[in-house]
């Protein structure tokens, strides 16, 4: 989970000589809680509105059961992207080839395993180092070649889509064995009584709750041993009850439908992980580092050409994975799979938090960026808006989300 850092405010003045007290003290320290973690939480909370805005215009269709897992399943090769592009943006560059790579992944997917019968399993395992290579051969020319980024990965983009028409032969292929169906496809499985829930994603509500707020204090606790701000005590206290309430909802939503779907667990584990790395890990630290000032990260010792390798090819794994799934989900490889996907995982990150000059962002905004398109998308189709409106209120939202970064950035400047 994020870490809440910030800025000291004075002391509020005793009631009677112009400080707050009471509800009013309250809600002073609540806005400004706001204003200083405006960033961190202006997309949430804008998600939150999109959500409630679109459950009234739909008459509460958005948040039925099966709505919202199908919200996970029709967007969750797009956030698996999002993580690995928020690290190559936080490191200062830009990858436009993971659409491409998706797409060529997949149809190696379909090659393996429809033409050459090759067990799922291992066919998965071989696509995963596949799209390690692709993103290591293209780390490389950027790293240590010198290459920008934008050049080396706008060729790879020609390049896999060209070979996803090669492999392919310009046609479908598929349909994909039964077992890698169920990991983009399937749900979690059912155990113990009936309860009118699933019990096993009722317990991993329970337990993700428990972790979050325990992760939450100890964040809380870390900043105070070395005296740092925190929020204040009844402000975090709301934080908490919000986060808990919020996981809760989700959790009974699944649960009374098919409960979590698989790839769901998968996106927990990504984000735990990565969200770790980079707050706790030293690459972690020192991909901000480079990218929020690469001469000084020099100085300080940071090997920022091998940081750079690795994020790529950390990237290229995750759009491999993203391949995966999303071949998984329609069942077959398209020459046509991954279309402006990279466009959809940069527009992500962006709208969650991140900065062109770099060295800004976390993994949850990238999450949190893919969720909003993800309900702009959903809400959008059960309204009824059409297509080219679609893709003008998404572009007009990505210039808010940035418009918005410009601005509080000059605030604080200032």
């Amino acid at each position: 989970m994020s870490t809440d850092v910030t800025a000291k405010s004075p002391a509020p003045a005793p009631a009677g000589k112009g400080g707050p007290a009471g509800g009013d003290g309250l809600l002073q320290l609540m806005l400004d809680g706001m204003r200083r973690n405006m960033r961190q939480y202006g997309m949430l909370f804008a998600l939150g509105l999109i959500v409630v805005l679109f459950a009234v215009w739909t008459g509460g269709d958005l948040l039925l059961p099966r709505n919202v897992s199908n919200l996970v399943l029709q967007n969750s090769y797009i956030l698996i992207l999002a993580i690995g592009m928020m690290l190559v943006i936080i490191a200062g560059h830009i990858d436009l080839s993971v659409g491409s790579l998706t797409a060529f992944i997949g149809s190696m997917a379909a090659v393996f395993m429809v033409k050459h019968d090759l067990p799922w399993p291992l066919a998965l395992v071989l696509c995963l180092l596949m799209g390690a290579i692709a993103g290591a051969v293209q780390g490389f020319f950027i790293a240590y070649g010198g290459i920008p980024s934008f050049i080396v990965t706008l060729a790879g983009m020609l390049i896999f889509r060209g070979l996803t028409e090669i492999f392919l032969e310009g046609q479908t292929l598929g349909p994909f064995p039964e077992g890698l169906q169920k990991v983009a496809n399937g749900f979690m499985p059912e155990v113990g009584p009936d309860t009118n829930y699933h019990n096993l994603t009722l317990l991993l509500g329970i337990a993700l709750i428990a972790f979050v707020i325990f992760q939450e204090l100890r964040d809380r606790k870390r900043q105070q041993e070395f005296d740092l701000d925190v929020l204040p005590a009844k402000l975090f206290g709301l934080k908490l009850v919000a986060l808990a309430a919020a996981v809760l909802v989700v959790t009974m939503l699944l649960a009374s439908y098919k409960g979590a779907p698989i790839v769901l667990l998968i996106l927990g584990v990504l984000l735990v992980g990565f969200g770790y790395v980079m707050r706790n890990a030293i690459i972690g630290r020192h991909i901000y580092a480079i990218g929020g000032n690469l001469p000084a990260a020099k100085l300080s010792g940071v090997r920022d050409k091998k940081v750079t390798f690795l994020v790529f090819v950390n990237m290229g794994m995750l759009a491999a994975l993203a391949g995966l799934v999303f071949a998984a989900r329609f069942n077959a490889a398209s020459p046509k799979a991954g279309l402006n996907f990279e466009l959809e995982a940069i527009a992500a990150s962006f709208i969650g938090g991140a900065s062109m000059s770099g060295g800004v962002g976390t993994v949850l905004g990238a999450i949190i960026g893919g969720l909003v398109l993800g309900v702009l998308n959903n809400g959008m189709n059960l309204v009824g808006i059409g297509t080219d409106w679609q893709q003008v209120i998404k572009g007009l939202v990505l210039l808010a989300a940035v418009g918005f970064d410009v601005w509080n950035k000059r605030k604080v400047g200032s």
